[in-house]
């Protein structure tokens, strides 16, 4: 085998830092839970942090599916030549690079306080068990979501030394946002999941599936408009959210015939999601 030097495009590959989607579907809820938990402000110290955990962290997950997927991901269309399932890399380093990584993210952690400490065992639980889901449960994307979504009470943790309740109902909207987008994402192996038993919310959707995923994206408004009243954020926070109704109705076009290329696009589309909600908690706590 080429040498881990000669590799190195395989590397990006496995952990998706040429694919960047990902990182910002994590890091702009991040972001949002900060600057919420900071009242417009969050430090200069917990923001460098965070935003190096969301690429080690996102890295790391990526890693740990696609072991995960490793024997599957050669049956689908569009994830047969992944490095792990043509063995370009091998399984022992794949392991090794996730625990890398870990250690990583622990590092970075530990210069928070030891309230976020804590919470960080519960980020790694979910990273790691969340690819092994989808062989038991149709609702894999909700431990995807709590996974994604951790950093909103590690922030608040790591900004105020507690989580308060308007960090869960944030945490909540971000599962359910996760729902959908992932839900949009899945679409696109449905078939081939359907053939290899793999489960999935666009399995277990079927025909309903543009139906159910229109009134996930309502209760992710409804859990946002709470988070709203419970900060008392004026009108540019809810001017955002009327433009996150726009952007998911957009979706629901781009995936009226369910073709891979249109629900593909919808997933991609919430990157517009993620910086709408911060641009508005953003603008709504900003201090002149």
């Amino acid at each position: 085998m080429p040498s881990p030097l000669a590799r190195l495009p395989d590397f990006m590959r496995l952990t998706r830092l040429d694919r960047p989607i990902g990182t910002w579907l994590l890091m702009w809820p991040t972001l949002a839970a900060l600057w919420l938990a900071g009242d417009g402000l969050p430090t200069r110290h917990n923001l460098i942090i965070f935003i190096l955990g969301v690429y080690v962290m996102r890295a790391a997950g990526c890693v740990i599916n696609d072991y995960a997927d490793r024997h599957f991901d050669a049956h689908v269309k569009r994830t047969h030549d992944r490095p792990l399932a043509t063995g370009r890399i091998s399984e022992r380093e794949a392991l090794t690079l996730f625990g890398v990584l870990l250690a990583i993210a622990f590092v970075l952690v530990c210069f928070t306080n030891a309230y976020t400490i804590m919470l960080s065992f519960g980020a790694a639980a979910l990273a790691a068990s969340y690819p092994f889901m989808k062989r038991y449960t149709h609702l894999p994307q909700v431990v995807l979501g709590a996974a994604f979504g951790w950093s909103i009470p590690m922030a608040f943790g790591a900004e105020q030394g507690h989580v308060p309740a308007v960090a869960w109902w944030l945490f909540f909207a971000n599962i359910v946002w996760t729902l959908v987008y992932d839900t949009w994402y899945a679409m696109v192996d449905r078939d081939d999941d359907l053939k290899i038993g793999i489960k999935s919310t666009a399995v277990l959707f079927g025909r309903m599936d543009l139906v159910i995923q229109g009134a996930l994206q309502v209760l992710m408004l409804m859990l946002l408009a709470v988070v709203g009243r419970l900060e008392e954020l004026d009108g540019f926070y809810w001017a955002s959210l009327a433009a996150i109704a726009v952007v998911f109705v957009h979706q629901q076009r781009l995936c009226r015939t369910r073709t891979r290329e249109g629900c593909f696009q919808a997933f991609l589309n919430n990157h517009w999601v993620g910086i709408l909600l911060f641009a508005g908690i953003a603008l709504a706590t900003w201090q002149a």
